[in-house]
């Protein structure tokens, strides 16, 4: 089997992997790479989910790049629109030829010995193999290949369709049908008042209460800028500016919980019909921020709610029947199509084993170093987003690290960097505050956090920048060692034309 060798290699193409690419190619142009993407085309969360009505739930003045300026009208945009905002960045920057697409990376094992991974993929059932000296997994934080549905009494007794959001089919029909919708996440807010559009009746079965607010579709100063003055100057005084207010949202909400949380019901309230039961459907029992605030755009979903297609009924599952779902209170709803909008499963680098030295590594067991890292594991890196802001965000700051990780290498003549948890004094922590229940699902998938610093989860973009685009890249935790090269048969010029 031949072996072709990088200098870097990015595992998943979709809004992460095409960011790291530019940065690479930007910062590092003399560093040589793949993208292996296990999907037949690029986009990631954009191109599988194709329910209707799929948008973002942040701005895409921060959900974008930063390198990148987001032209389109809608802050708040459809999925094909971010989809497509995602292929024209791989066009237009030359990244398209560096894909591998139909690639599952099955595993990764970092040999010390030599300074490299070793990567194994199938591509149609074949194996592949590939070295690298760093390993940048870009492949988003769940499972691709199917969604969390609990297990529902009953659920082979209906005699309608059940459909999870992640597998839409391009058959589903609901013009004129019943539907429920079960769920109070961001899918399901989506979903509702999209599908009450052509179907005969929506109901959005949640078992408790989420925060919903309402933030208008397009942002009126973003696009004020855009016509005074240019596109990335425009672009980059609006990304801050919603920077900052959703970091000054989110601290308030953490400061003065009672006063954020009264505040959102009383918006909510103003939206909705009047008389209606905010009380019940939209006050939840936790504070603004223990679990991600849901935003509609335009109202859309209050203004559903008010045209008498949809409605909302906060209830537990009984069991389903032939015809719908028996509630825990005794009463029932009739259905044609039932929606299974219950959440994702968390899947920490794609699913792939990764080992060191031939030791597995268990990713519950590692520390997370400045939450893109793991102690004791060289050369790696991930592209983990916020849970308060845009992924993006986050994203963009990774990337800037890893090449300035690899330009401090490539000076000091080291080959290989392993942050070290040599600090007794750090206990650690779960890795996300939050209690929204695909985290609390996948306690035991993620890796721990620290009590202080580079070991301490921030999620926050300001003290991020500081950290990770100005702060020591040689700070005393990242380890750098110079491992003697074994000698090896020569090695296969990478290929750099597009193979899918």
């Amino acid at each position: 089997m031949t072996v072709e060798h990088f200098d870097v290699l990015i595992v998943g193409a979709g809004i992460s992997g095409i960011g790291a690419a530019h940065h690479l190619q930007a910062n590092c142009p003399d560093k040589s790479y793949a993208i292996l993407e296990a999907r037949t085309s690029m986009g990631g969360t954009w191109d599988l989910f194709r329910y209707p009505g799929v948008r973002s739930d942040s701005d895409m003045y921060t959900l974008g790049y930063a390198f990148r300026p987001w032209t389109g009208a809608k802050a708040i945009a459809d999925g094909p629109s971010i989809l497509q905002y995602v292929k024209d960045t791989a066009r237009d920057e030359g990244i398209e030829r560096h894909i591998r697409f139909d690639h599952a990376v099955v595993r990764a094992n970092w040999s010390s010995a030599d300074a490299r991974w070793t990567v194994e993929a199938t591509r149609d059932g074949a194996p592949v193999m590939l070295t690298c000296h760093f390993l940048f997994m870009c492949s988003g934080y769940y499972n691709y290949a199917a969604g969390y549905t609990p297990e529902f009494s009953g659920s082979t007794d209906f005699q309608g369709r059940i459909i999870h959001p992640q597998h839409w089919p391009d058959d589903l029909d609901y013009a004129g049908k019943r539907v429920v919708v079960i769920g109070s996440g961001a899918t399901a807010v989506t979903l509702v008042p999209e599908m009450a559009k052509r179907a005969a009746h929506v109901t959005m079965l949640q078992r408790s209460p989420t925060y919903i607010v309402s933030r208008p579709s397009e942002d009126r100063i973003a696009n004020g800028l855009r016509s005074l003055l240019p596109s990335k100057l425009a672009y980059g005084i609006t990304r801050w500016k919603n920077v900052l207010m959703g970091m000054f949202f989110y601290n308030l909400a953490r400061k003065k919980p009672a006063k954020v949380k009264a505040k959102m019901i009383d918006l909510a309230r103003q939206a909705l019909p009047a008389g209606y039961d905010v009380g019940t459907h939209f006050t939840p029992s936790y504070n603004p921020w223990d679990q991600r605030v849901c935003l509609v755009p335009d109202s859309d979903l209050f203004i559903a709610l008010g045209q008498g297609k949809t409605e909302i009924v906060t209830d537990t599952i009984a069991h389903f029947t032939e015809t719908g779902i028996a509630l825990g209170s005794g009463t029932s709803l009739e259905a044609d199509i039932i929606v299974t909008a219950t959440g994702l499963d968390l899947l920490m680098l794609g699913g792939a084993e990764v080992s060191v030295d031939g030791a597995r590594v268990d990713y519950a067991q590692a520390m997370s170093y400045k939450a893109m890292m793991f102690s004791g594991v060289p050369n790696l890196a991930t592209s983990f987003g916020y849970t308060n802001a845009s992924w993006t965000l986050k994203a963009d700051l990774t990337c800037e690290y890893v090449c300035r990780l690899l330009k401090h290498m490539d000076r000091m003549g080291m080959r290989q960097c392993t942050p070290i948890l040599n600090d007794p004094k750090v206990t650690d922590e779960d890795f996300l505050n939050f209690t929204s229940g695909y985290v609390q699902r996948a306690k035991g998938k993620l890796p721990r956090q620290g009590s202080k610093l580079p070991w301490k989860v921030h999620q926050n973009y300001a003290r991020d920048l500081v950290m990770l685009k100005y702060g020591k890249v040689d700070d005393g935790t990242m380890i750098f060692s110079n491992p003697a090269p074994i000698a090896r048969p020569a090695e296969r010029e990478p290929v750099t034309a597009t193979v899918g």
